[in-house]
């Protein structure tokens, strides 16, 4: 299998390092765009297919099941392709996806198909995020700044371009169809562009033989986790972190809808002003990391974060639940980019390190609100919310503990580069 080649590893005169942060800037705005336009316009999708809330909850499911694909084929995609062609060919295919799952839905109205498309879109969105995560890790080492929380605000800035841009198109009762026809054609356009300048990270010849995970498949390294305590309990709390966000990104709209009473366009602004707090809490928590430490500056968010809930589950106002999703997005903000950071910051290992920690995050993002489907089926989705307040809390208990091994971890990191 080919090595990837490092940042540190090639001449830094190669490529110019503020064009290539900016296009990962871009792409993650992209992939951020494209998710937040189906997770707006997901009470829509829900009408025209006629489904109940137990059948959303396995719409969920099928993007869970192709994410959790990516992530798995993601570290081989990588060295086969290299990140250029890599998340050229990902973007490609989410844009196509986007639009394919619009006519599913408007023209043919065909769940099975839906199921199949959000499969795909699962698969390639996934992948394309463990590669641009990636890349982000090598340009963080090239310019020598930590980047990725800003990066993963980029994304949090194109959810809420997507759910404004989706509020908007339920407004004026724009198609599904159209509307994910004009998104996948912008995502294509774009991505197109920022590509140009991604040439890290490229196939540069077999593995080396000093590689400590040599003649290992992919599956056996991942289950090396389990011996690796530090990585397991940084993966745990992204897990419950993650679990918050997911549970947010996919429900808050269709609760906001039917147990708050709001318009369609009135649960987008609702998922609008979550978006809005995770990407403020991303630009900023940088620099509250470095003043307070990570361990207060996550655990304060984090019970922010646990107060939005319980707001949002008995807002008696409208301000209220808008209150209670900005506390929410807050607290969620920092666990996954900080997470992904240390996980990549591996001078041979930095794929395999984010594809495990990214399944740990994906799989609880993407598995836990399927569950929620269920139980709100039988319970309503405010009530269905305790179990993320309760999984959030428990991730309070971890936290501690594992920002303080992150942290030991980097130092051994560092120590290993400059040696």
């Amino acid at each position: 299998m080919p090595k990837l080649q490092s940042a540190a590893e090639k001449p830094a005169t190669t490529k110019n390092n503020t064009a290539w942060r900016n296009s990962i800037f871009g792409i993650f705005f992209l992939c951020g765009y494209a998710f937040a336009t189906w997770v707006a316009r997901l009470p829509a999708v829900r009408e025209q297919l006629h489904l109940s809330t137990a059948d959303v909850g396995v719409l969920l499911l099928a993007l869970a099941i192709g994410s959790i694909g990516g992530l798995a084929f993601a570290p081989g995609l990588l060295a086969k392709l290299g990140v250029r062609r890599g998340i050229t060919v990902g973007l490609l295919c989410l844009g196509v996806a986007l639009a394919v799952l619009g006519a599913v839905t408007d023209l043919m109205g065909n769940v099975p198909a839906a199921i199949a498309v959000l499969v795909f879109y699962g698969f390639v969105f996934s992948a394309t995020d463990v590669m641009m995560n990636v890349d982000g890790a090598a340009v963080e080492r090239a310019i020598g700044k930590t980047l990725l929380p800003l990066m993963h605000a980029f994304f949090s800035f194109g959810t809420i371009v997507g759910a404004v841009t989706g509020a908007a198109a339920a407004r004026v009762n724009l198609g599904v169809m159209w509307n994910f026809a004009i998104v996948g054609i912008l995502v294509i356009a774009l991505g197109m562009f920022f590509v140009r300048n991604l040439t890290e990270l490229e196939p540069v010849g077999e593995k080396s033989v000093d590689d400590d995970t040599a003649g290992q498949s992919w599956i056996q390294r991942v289950l090396g986790v389990f011996r690796d305590g530090h990585l397991m309990l940084i993966g745990l709390m992204v897990a419950g972190l993650a679990f918050a966000e997911g549970s947010a990104n996919d429900w808050l709209t269709i609760a906001s809808v039917d147990d708050h009473d709001f318009t369609e366009a009135g649960g987008a602004l609702v998922f609008g002003a979550f978006v809005t707090a995770m990407t403020a809490g991303r630009i900023f928590g940088g620099p509250v990391i470095d003043r307070f430490g990570h361990k207060r500056a996550l655990v304060v968010m984090g019970i922010m974060g646990l107060a939005g809930i319980a707001l949002f589950i008995l807002a008696p106002a409208p301000w209220a639940v808008f209150t209670g999703a900005l506390l929410w997005g807050l607290g969620g903000s920092l666990g996954f980019p900080v997470g992904m950071s240390v996980a990549a910051a591996h001078p041979t290992d930095g794929a395999r390190r984010v594809g495990i920690v990214a399944i740990f995050g994906y799989s609880s993002m993407l598995n836990g609100p399927p569950v929620l489907g269920f139980l709100g089926e039988h319970f309503g989705v405010l009530n269905a919310f305790i179990v993320v307040a309760v999984i959030l809390f428990l991730t309070l208990l971890i936290t501690p503990r594992a920002t303080h091994l992150a942290r030991a971890q980097g130092a051994h990191l560092d120590k290993q580069n400059i040696t």
